[in-house]
């Protein structure tokens, strides 16, 4: 981990270490260098589906759906990949949950896991779970959603954690205007490595 975050490798959990273990984050595994999962899972189709099956009472429907729908352009714009809501089963199925949601994996509460998402496949792959004891907003207050499901999407595409600081895939939230958000040229390469470039 200290290695991970380019923290002095000590193999001790001191004040800097216990700093970042107490940043909120995304709860999959992280490895070095931005990465894929293991085999390097991708969907083998340009056109992707996805469904939010149920919404946070933080937030205006209309602006998790702008959310939802923004973060997934993040990747469009640079691969050929095209994402479109439907109310049937979907490729990526988008959920709000809290505690033990079902699948192995629960959230925290407030704070520590923020969110996370499985890599391509059949079954729950490329699914995106968002934590609802987080307080999400489309603003700087709290959490913001585009930012975490910007980021929870990489995974659904396929992508594991950077530890380029600054890259969109780093485990750890940080706010950034979501209006001036320019996906990093790490995860650029990253993606495209799964799906090629996007032509015109």
């Amino acid at each position: 981990m200290q290695e991970f975050f380019h923290l002095s490798v000590t193999g001790v959990i001191d004040i800097e270490t216990q700093d970042v273990m107490d940043q909120p984050r995304c709860g999959v595994p992280d490895v070095l260098g931005y990465s894929t999962f293991p085999g390097s899972p991708s969907w083998n189709k340009d056109s992707l589906t996805y469904r939010i099956n149920n919404y946070t009472p933080d937030m205006p429907r209309d602006q998790v759906e702008r959310a939802i729908a923004r973060a997934l352009q993040v990747w469009s714009d640079v691969t050929p990949l095209r994402f479109s809501r439907t109310t049937g089963p979907a490729d990526i199925e988008i959920h709000f949950a809290s505690g033990d949601h079902g699948d192995y994996s629960p959230f925290d509460g407030e704070g520590g896991t923020l969110a996370h998402a499985y890599a391509p496949g059949s079954g729950s792959g490329g699914d995106a779970h968002f934590d609802e004891d987080e307080t999400w907003s489309e603003t700087n207050n709290e959490i913001n959603l585009f930012l975490v499901a910007a980021h929870e999407f990489g995974h659904s595409l396929g992508l594991g954690h950077s530890n380029v600081r600054g890259s969109l895939m780093y485990p750890t939230y940080k706010y950034q205007n979501p209006n001036t958000f320019r996906l990093p040229s790490d995860d650029r390469r990253g993606i495209q490595r799964l799906y090629g470039r996007r032509t015109n």
